[in-house]
C-alpha cells in the first residue's frame, strides 16, 4: 500500500458556512499549506512553506506574486487525486479568477513538483483534459520543432531535444496526465540542459486563440484594463529628504499603453537633485519602455542595446528617442538603481545599459541572468512553448548579462538598497 493512500476526510479553508473544502489527500493539505503561507504576507510563513514542501519557489516570488493579487479566495476544487488538485481562486485586490494545479512528487514527505496558477480570461471555458500518450507525443514533438527553427544557440536547442527524448525513453513521462504537471516537468528538463530561464513550457486550460501576427482588439482592451489597474507598475514616485527623487516600478509596460504614466512619473522628479529607480521587484517587459525611460536621463542621442534575432540573422539597435512627453532628468544628474537576485530581463536591460554608459551607479544584489528575449508559440489548444529567439548584444561589452547577471557597482543586500542608496546620493550632493 503507498504512503498517501490515506482516508480522505474534508478539512475547511478558515471556517464557517459555505466556505470551500479541501480533501485531506496529500496534495490537498499542501494546497492549503500554500494558500496558508501566501495569504499571511508573513515572510517567516512563507520561508517556513517553501523549506518544508516547494523547493521549486523562492521567498521573494511568492511574497511579490503575494503583494501583486492581494492573496488568493479559494473559489472551487475542480478535481482531487492523492498527488494532484486543481482548483479556482479568486485575486483579493481584483476580479481576475485563476485556474490552479499542483502535483506532487512520489517522494516522503510529499515535496511540490509543480504548481502552476494562470488567470482566466472573461468568458474562458476550463475544460478538462486527461493527457495520453499521443498527446504527450505531439507536445514534445512541438517543443522540439519549435526550439530547433527558433531557439538562439541552436547547438543547445539540439542538447535540450536530446535530453528531452531521454527522459522520454527512460519513461519518466509515461504516467503524466496532469497537462500542467507535464508542462512543468518538461519546463525543468529543459531549464537544466540551457539554463535558461525565460524558457518555459505552458499549459492552458482553456483554449488557447489561434495564432495571429499580434493581439487583437480584445486583447488590447484587457491588457490595457489590466495595466491601467495596476498602474503600469508604478508603485510610488515621492521626494525623499534633501531632494532626491525617488521611482519605485515593477514592470516595463507597453509604452503605448503607459506613456501618460511614465511621463508623469517623470515630470514629478525631474527637478530632483538625484534620482532613485527601484527595481529589486521589477521582472521587465517591454524593450521599448526600456528605450523610454532611459531617454529621460541623457541630453543627447545615446546607443543603448541591440538584439540579434537567430533565425532572421538581422540585428535590431535601440538608441534614446529623439524626444519624450514631459520634462527629462537630463544627463547630469546623479542616478541610482537599486537590484535584487529577483531583478529580471528588461529590469536587468535597463541597469545594463546604464551602467555600461557610466550613467547610473547600480546597488543591491546580482541580478537574475536572463538576457534572452521570449516569444510565445502555440503547439496546440492547450500547450505553447515560450522560445527565447534573440541575445542581447551591449554597444560597449559585446556581450550581455545572459546567466551571470548584472553585477552591481555597489553591492548591498537587497532590504538595504535604498539606504546605501540614499547615502551614496547624500554623500554626493554634499560634495557639490
Amino acid at each position: 500500500m503507498f504512503w498517501w493512500l490515506v482516508l480522505i476526510v474534508l478539512l475547511c479553508v478558515g471556517c464557517g458556512r459555505g466556505q470551500v473544502q479541501i480533501p485531506a489527500t496529500p496534495a490537498g493539505q499542501t494546497l492549503q499549506a500554500w494558500l496558508d503561507a501566501f495569504n499571511s504576507g508573513d515572510r517567516a510563513k512563507v520561508e517556513s512553506y517553501i523549506k518544508t514542501m516547494d523547493s521549486t519557489q523562492t521567498v521573494e516570488s511568492m511574497m511579490g506574486f503575494g503583494k501583486q493579487t492581494g492573496g488568493f479566495d479559494l473559489v472551487s476544487i475542480e478535481s482531487s487525486e492523492p498527488l494532484l488538485i486543481t482548483f479556482k481562486v479568486k485575486e483579493k485586490a481584483s476580479p481576475t479568477v485563476a485556474f490552479g494545479s499542483l502535483q506532487l512528487k512520489t517522494t516522503q514527505p510529499a515535496m511540490v513538483e509543480n504548481l502552476s496558477v494562470r488567470a482566466v480570461p472573461l468568458g474562458a471555458v476550463i475544460e478538462s483534459v486527461k493527457l495520453d500518450a499521443a498527446e504527450r507525443q505531439r507536445v514534445i514533438d512541438g517543443v522540439a520543432a519549435k526550439l530547433t527553427e527558433y531557439y538562439v544557440y541552436p547547438d543547445v536547442a539540439a542538447k535540450m531535444n536530446e535530453a528531452m527524448r531521454d527522459h522520454q525513453k527512460r519513461g519518466e513521462y509515461d504516467d503524466m496526465t496532469d497537462g500542467g504537471a507535464f508542462a512543468g516537468r518538461l519546463t525543468k528538463d529543459l531549464r537544466d540542459v540551457s539554463h535558461d530561464r525565460h524558457l518555459r513550457v505552458d499549459y492552458s486550460p482553456f483554449k488557447l486563440p489561434p495564432d495571429r501576427d499580434g493581439p487583437n482588439a480584445q486583447d488590447m482592451e484587457r491588457m490595457k484594463a489590466r495595466m491601467e489597474h495596476d498602474n503600469c507598475g508604478f508603485e510610488k514616485v515621492e521626494i525623499l529628504p534633501r531632494n532626491i527623487g525617488y521611482v519605485k516600478f515593477n514592470m516595463f509596460a507597453d509604452p503605448v499603453v503607459c506613456g501618460r504614466t511614465v511621463a508623469a512619473a517623470m515630470d514629478f522628479v525631474a527637478h530632483t537633485d538625484a534620482v532613485i529607480f527601484d527595481l529589486r521587484d521589477n521582472g521587465g517587459g517591454d524593450p521599448q519602455m526600456v528605450t523610454l525611460i532611459a531617454t529621460y536621463l541623457f541630453d543627447g542621442k545615446e546607443h543603448l542595446n541591440d538584439l540579434y534575432d537567430r533565425k532572421s540573422d538581422k540585428t535590431t539597435q535601440f538608441w534614446t528617442q529623439p524626444s519624450v512627453p514631459g520634462t527629462k532628468v537630463g544627463g547630469a544628474k546623479p542616478v541610482y538603481v537599486l537590484t535584487s537576485s529577483r531583478t529580471f530581463s528588461g529590469a536587468e536591460e535597463f541597469s545594463y545599459d546604464l551602467k555600461n554608459l557610466k550613467r547610473a551607479t547600480i546597488v543591491g544584489e546580482t541580478t537574475g541572468g536572463g538576457a534572452h528575449p521570449v516569444r510565445g508559440m502555440r503547439m496546440d489548444d492547450h500547450f505553447m512553448v515560450g522560445v527565447p529567439f534573440a541575445r542581447a548584444v551591449n554597444p560597449v561589452s559585446k556581450t550581455d548579462w545572459e546567466g551571470t547577471g548584472v553585477e552591481p557597482d555597489v553591492p548591498a543586500k537587497a532590504a538595504d538598497a535604498l539606504e546605501t542608496a540614499q547615502k551614496l546620493a547624500e554623500a554626493k550632493l554634499q560634495g557639490k
